[in-house]
C-alpha cells in the first residue's frame, strides 16, 4: 500500500473526530471528519453506519507509528460553497459610476470598429 492507492475498506468505528476503516487483517485507517466530504459534516452516525463498505485514497502512512490517513473527500468532485441562494447582478448602487464609463467610451469604439470594418472591406475588394 502506497500514498495515492485507492482502496476498498470496511467501516469499523465511528467517532467524533472521524471513520475508522479496515483494510485488511493487519491495517485500519483513520478518516478524519474534514476528509469525509466538501462542506460541513453535521453528525457521522447519521451517514455512515460500521460494516459500510466505503471507498477511501491513501493519504498518509506514518512510517514511525503505522497509522494510516485515509480520504473520501479526494474521490468526490469539488462543490465550491454553499448553493447559491440569490444572484448578484451588476448594478451600480455601491460606486455610482455603473455603465457611464462605458457609455462614455462605446461611441469610440463603435467608430474604431466601424472603420476597421470600412478598410477590410475595401481590401477586400481591390483583390476582386
Amino acid at each position: 500500500m502506497r500514498i495515492g492507492d485507492i482502496i476498498t475498506g470496511t467501516i469499523s468505528g465511528i467517532q467524533s473526530y472521524g471513520v475508522f476503516v479496515k483494510i485488511d487483517d493487519e491495517h485500519q485507517g483513520l478518516i478524519h471528519i474534514s476528509e469525509l466530504k466538501h462542506g460541513f459534516v453535521s453528525d457521522l452516525n447519521d451517514k455512515y453506519k460500521v460494516g459500510d463498505t466505503v471507498k477511501v485514497v491513501v493519504m498518509g502512512i506514518d512510517e514511525y507509528n503505522q497509522k494510516i490517513s485515509l480520504s473520501m473527500r479526494a474521490l468526490q468532485s469539488e462543490e465550491l460553497g454553499r448553493p447559491i441562494l440569490h444572484k448578484h447582478f451588476w448594478t451600480d448602487y455601491r460606486n455610482k459610476i455603473g455603465y457611464k464609463t462605458i457609455a462614455q467610451h462605446k461611441n469610440a469604439w463603435v467608430k474604431s470598429a466601424m472603420e476597421r470594418i470600412s478598410e477590410k472591406k475595401r481590401k477586400n475588394s481591390t483583390f476582386l
